[in-house]
């Protein structure tokens, strides 16, 4: 078994059903969003380090880079870095004219956890839990208070 792989097919197998898949027109958002953000990572090492973990690139249309930020705090920063940006697209080929930041209310996206996700809890933990859960609820009424 040293040989075989997790799903059972080679890389060789796969691709050319990955490049049926993407031949197809109805993928071209999917070809899109993958051009979009090969871009982003082409373009992220630009923007200055704490800019960087608070913007993401969107979209390119139209000569425009539009990027999206976490408020507006990162906007001007982002427009204070906008010539580094144009210049860094322009050196991968892009007729880009502008630069253009979007402020988005929840983030732009999530970082990739680098901690493991908790495992299961032990039959004492969960015991534990349970009792704890169980103290904040209300008392039954009884007939231990006085009704008169």
């Amino acid at each position: 078994m040293s040989g075989s792989r997790p799903g059972g097919k080679s890389p060789a197998t796969a691709r050319p059903a990955l490049d049926a898949l993407f031949g197809d027109a109805a993928f071209d958002p999917l070809r899109r969003a993958l051009w979009l953000d090969a871009l982003d990572r082409k373009l992220r090492p630009c923007l200055p380090p704490p800019l960087a973990a608070h913007a993401r690139l969107a979209n390119f249309s139209r000569g425009r880079l539009v990027f999206v930020v976490e408020s507006p705090v990162w906007r001007a920063k982002l427009r204070l870095a906008a010539p580094e940006v144009l210049d860094a697209a322009r050196s991968l080929g892009l007729d880009v004219t502008d630069v253009v930041a979007k402020v988005a209310t929840a983030p732009a996206f999530r970082p990739e956890r680098t901690d493991p996700l908790p495992g299961p809890r032990s039959a004492a933990a969960r015991d534990a839990l349970r009792d704890a859960m169980a103290s904040l609820e209300d008392p039954p009424s009884g007939g231990s208070q006085d009704d008169s």
